[in-house]
């Protein structure tokens, strides 16, 4: 017996109103693996930008961003 005829087979065995929910499920699935697209570098998004962002710049806006976090905490 194939996956596709022991779905069915169950499918038959249930009341209407869950068959309902089998196909809203099966159609949610679809769904879910069409809408899976690769995600695009950020360096693919940036590249007609004209600008580039280095290791140095990031670090350089970390510093200026934790330069005010307080370092010790007392208790």
């Amino acid at each position: 017996m194939s996956i596709e005829e022991a779905v069915i087979e169950k499918l038959r065995a249930l009341p209407a109103d869950k068959q309902l929910e089998v196909l809203d499920f099966a159609e949610f699935l679809r769904q879910k693996s069409l809408s899976k697209r690769p995600y695009k570098s950020l360096r693919g998004l940036w590249a007609d930008m004209g600008f580039t962002v280095t290791a140095e710049d990031i670090a350089e806006t970390r510093r200026e961003m934790w330069q005010n976090f307080p370092r010790e905490f007392e208790l």
